[in-house]
């Protein structure tokens, strides 16, 4: 197995990033059709009773101590661990690194096309009567975003705030959890790898960005990424796969050292030679 070239893995990566993130930039949806979609999810949830966002987004409301940290940990860790994970399959773990950078990549486009076909208002952007803090617009005292998402202060218009559904930060920390599980060595990465995912969910449920039905859609869309990768790994090793020169048929005709034209050489019969020799 040949071993990943590291500007070619780098250069893959940062057109699959930027075709996700100009996506999901420019799939926009209409606000009235993502808010419909939102109460869809909310009201299907409440009918279940498993409307888990209400109770933690309350408590990180209540808890500065618990909201603070959850709001920078959305706003960056998927940012930071990811690539950190890709990076140490690549150097530690280079036999499967080309199979794991293709299951999430192939995840991160399925969530794009989720992006595009349902674009969902996350709860912190329903009206106040649904009874939803956005945890980040009120500690944005204590860091760089406002009251956007993520982004930046100033740069909201840089982000596309209806992408919840799926919960691509929910299918990256799995993914992130499944590879530290799997390939760790150490207790300590192998609960890494179980603990970073589950907080995840807590951490976009908590601070209003997602419904629970969204970090589930995040963990499906990995599980196809999961299903898909092999084939697409088939595929691109089939394309990859120069075929062989068809042999080189010279007829007699070769070429000796000076000559510019190949010559035909005629190859001495013995049966002939013998049968017309004059016996002495």
């Amino acid at each position: 197995m040949r071993k990943p070239r590291r500007w070619a893995e780098l250069s893959l990566i940062a057109v699959v990033y930027a075709a996700y993130s100009g996506g999901r930039l420019l799939v926009t949806g209409d606000e009235a059709s993502a808010v419909a979609h939102g109460l869809t999810v909310l009201r299907f949830e409440e009918g279940l009773g498993i409307d888990a966002e209400h109770p933690l987004n309350r408590w990180f409301t209540d808890v500065p101590a618990l909201g603070v940290p959850a709001d920078f940990a959305y706003a960056s860790l998927h940012y930071l661990v990811t690539p950190a994970v890709l990076v140490w399959l690549f150097r530690r773990r280079p036999a499967h690194y080309r199979a794991a950078r293709t299951w999430l990549m192939l995840s991160t486009l399925l969530g794009l096309v989720g992006f595009t076909l349902l674009p969902t208002c996350p709860p912190r952007l329903l009206g106040a009567a649904h009874g939803f803090t956005d945890t980040m617009a009120h500690f944005s005292a204590y860091g760089w975003w406002g009251g956007e998402a993520s982004a930046p202060r100033g740069l909201g218009g840089l982000t596309n705030q209806y992408a919840a559904m799926p919960s691509l930060h929910v299918g990256w920390a799995l993914w992130c959890g499944t590879m530290l599980w799997r390939y760790g060595r150490t207790p300590p990465t192998k609960a890494l790898g179980l603990a970073y995912p589950l907080v995840t969910v807590l951490v976009v449920m908590g601070t209003a960005n997602h419904y629970l039905l969204d970090a589930v859609a995040g963990a499906a869309v990995v599980g196809a990424g999961l299903l898909l990768a092999p084939y697409a790994l088939r595929l691109a090793d089939r394309i990859r796969t120069t075929p062989e020169a068809p042999p080189v048929v010279s007829g007699g005709w070769e070429t000796s050292a000076g000559e510019r034209i190949p010559g035909q050489r005629s190859v001495p019969n013995t049966a002939d030679d013998t049968s017309s020799a004059t016996p002495g």
